[in-house]
């Protein structure tokens, strides 16, 4: 069935209630999702507690609005599956400011996901959010003794940039991975920290889910950062920590789609980080604090940080397409695109070692680096930088090249002779110096980026 079959078939889905157990060890939250007439859905979540840690959950209104807040964001993972025009929320109240949030959030973080599917929506009619649960009873405040920072890792150069640049900070910080795998465990260790400054969550998918995304259902992109802002506000909270430190930069806020608003990246994005520390402060109220620390750098400073943290080369990984196994596939979009940024910084022999692959004399990839550079309107659905960051880059490596009378790889030699090197070169120096300055960082972190990018 195609999108307004299944909306007119399963006309509800109902967010009915979560359930939190807590031991000694662990919190486990489950979730009881339901579309009528199709199939229930239970995931859950298990947040690590410490030795000896206090009962965080029981007669707490606080830590429930926390987990059911978590559970608004991971439904809409399921309720993609068929669309449907009304969302019952039963496991607790929103107010009509709170419905609109939502809906903001899942009309944007779903942009991709309709984009793919051939699906044109409307904002305003694309879904009703009908409130028919309780009110939290009791009333709290913001926790006024949280300190330390709680730093989200997924692997690739950016968490590592962070934590290279929060290294003084280290003894109260601590990392935080959903679903760990190889290359977040071995960033966390290449950053000095032991494992009882890792806290790793587990996070799962209803297998019904994946069975009916085998049949044909609807599926696509989520905004996931949306759920690690939202997740981790728990584990900060738990532990005692004040700043959520994400690693998310100036380029996120570019559209995927040229003149549209279909963002890739839109939960990584200013907006929705603005938005997200707005919502907090009014309705959650933890006391906890959300920022991007590299949201005033380009991709181009990113990177050309993370050049100077040898000890995260060999071991990071940004490759969705070889995340299972840890490894660079080196034929996707966010291979190529790491690898572009990464050139003018770094040799192209290093880079061959560590992507095991020769990328820009793979002509197979020509298709992909039009996308890059703008040639296409669309970019590869990845988290990428922007077009013009993009095109500084290949400048670069083409003048690094030249400088030291290399042959050209086949990539380079053919954007050269296309003209686009004379059309975009001697752009760099505003992507060296470039400084956002629509950003949260609170002043301390704020004077730290600037010692460390700008001197």
């Amino acid at each position: 069935m195609n999108y307004n079959e299944l909306r007119e078939t399963y006309k509800e889905f109902i967010y009915k209630s979560y359930n939190i157990e807590e031991t000694e060890e662990k919190i486990r939250i489950t979730y009881d999702f339901e579309i009528p007439g199709l199939s229930e859905f239970h995931p859950y979540w298990e947040f690590p507690k410490k030795p000896k840690q206090k009962e965080m959950a029981k007669d707490n209104p606080m830590f429930e609005n926390m987990v059911f807040s978590l559970g608004m964001v991971e439904l809409v993972s399921y309720w993609k599956i068929t669309c449907a025009p009304k969302v019952r929320v039963q496991a607790g109240a929103l107010d009509k400011e709170q419905i609109a949030w939502w809906k903001e959030l899942y009309y944007h973080g779903l942009g991709e996901f309709y984009y793919t599917n051939g699906i044109e929506v409307e904002q305003e009619s694309f879904m009703e959010i009908v409130s028919e649960g309780n009110v939290f009873s009791g009333t709290w405040k913001a926790e006024e003794s949280l300190n330390g920072c709680l730093v989200p890792i997924g692997g690739g150069k950016d968490s590592a940039v962070t934590l290279s640049l929060l290294k003084e900070q280290k003894d109260s910080n601590y990392c935080y991975i959903i679903n760990p795998r190889g290359a977040t465990i071995h960033t966390v260790e290449a950053g000095g920290y032991e494992e009882e400054k890792m806290i790793a969550v587990k996070r799962t998918l209803d297998k019904n889910m994946i069975e009916l995304n085998k049949q044909g259902f609807l599926n696509g992109h989520t905004p996931f950062s949306a759920i690690v802002a939202f997740s981790a506000t728990i584990a900060a909270y738990m532990n005692g920590l004040k700043y959520i430190v994400l690693s998310n930069e100036s380029s996120a806020n570019e559209s995927t789609v040229a003149g549209s608003t279909v963002n890739h990246q839109y939960s990584k994005s200013f907006k929705f980080e603005q938005d997200f520390h707005n919502y907090e402060e009014k309705y959650i109220r933890s006391g906890t604090y959300y920022f991007s620390m590299l949201r005033p750098l380009s991709e181009f400073q990113i990177a050309k940080q993370f050049a100077k943290s040898e000890e995260y080369h060999d071991i990071f990984r940004s490759c969705n397409v070889g995340s299972k196994e840890d490894i660079w596939c080196g034929h996707c979009p966010k291979c190529l695109f790491v690898y572009f940024i990464l050139s003018p910084f770094m040799e192209q022999e290093r880079l061959k070692e560590i992507f095991g692959a020769d990328m820009l004399n793979d002509m197979s990839m020509l298709e992909t680096m039009q996308q890059l550079i703008g040639v296409s309107p669309e970019k590869p659905f990845e988290c990428v930088g922007s077009r013009d960051e993009i095109n500084t880059a290949i400048c670069l490596a083409i003048e690094k090249s030249e400088q030291k009378e290399q042959t050209l790889p086949k990539l380079l030699e053919y954007y050269k002779e296309q003209g686009f090197y004379e059309k975009n070169k001697g752009n760099e120096k505003k992507y060296f110096d470039f400084y956002d300055k629509e950003h949260l960082l609170p002043e301390e972190f704020d004077r730290i980026l600037k010692r460390e990018c700008y001197n």
